[in-house]
């Protein structure tokens, strides 16, 4: 984090006079510096206040788009974080997978709480593409209930059946507690998508 301040605060792009005194937007570029620390000692609250004045300011680049999107998820403004985040996709792809990682979750976490499950969707695809192994049952778990609140019954079923291989795969306290309602889930997607295709045979 800290060597992302480093290099980013440049992207500000701050005026410098020619005699070599700073403008007086130089403050701003040590207001930057703070509102990342506070972003990476979970200081939130304060460093959503500084990215705000400062994206009002100035077009910051997506990375702290990105962060700002992060500290309203952690306020539990979902749609503000909705917003900020999807702002930052069509330009994280230069980043880390770690990083992504990150963003991918966030956006879709956002996007599930409330209720928009078509555009969690393609944000937890795109983090089991670049998210560690052992992550991976999360994120399945989560898009299976994207699918099945969609009451899209068949792909839910099929990845509920993934997220369980991958918990078994990379066993945790967590998982074996999911594991049996998964289970019951699984049949419970099945029952309904065997329906579905009777009713609509029927239709």
């Amino acid at each position: 984090m800290r060597l992302i301040v480093a290099t980013l605060v440049l992207l500000l792009a701050i005026p410098i006079y020619a005699n070599g005194q700073h403008s007086d937007t130089v403050p701003d570029t040590r207001r930057l510096g703070m509102a990342v620390d506070y972003f990476a000692g979970g200081k939130y609250h304060e460093a959503l206040t500084l990215f705000i004045k400062l994206d009002k300011k100035y077009k910051l680049n997506p990375r702290f788009i990105a962060y700002i999107g992060i500290c309203y998820y952690h306020e539990q403004d979902y749609p503000k974080a909705c917003l900020y985040l999807d702002r930052a996709m069509p330009h994280i792809d230069v980043y880390a997978p770690a990083e992504r990682n990150v963003y991918y979750n966030t956006a879709a976490e956002s996007h599930f709480k409330i209720g928009e499950y078509d555009k969690a969707i393609p944000f937890y695809e795109k983090q089991i593409l670049v998210c560690r192994k052992e992550e991976k049952a999360d994120a399945l778990y989560r898009l299976g209930f994207c699918h099945m609140f969609l009451e899209e019954w068949g792909k839910a079923a099929e990845t509920f059946m993934s997220a369980a291989a991958c918990y078994r795969a990379f066993p945790t306290s967590v998982s074996m507690g999911r594991l049996k309602q998964l289970d019951n889930m699984i049949k419970g997607c099945l029952q309904k998508a065997a329906n579905q295709r009777a009713f609509h045979g029927l239709s």
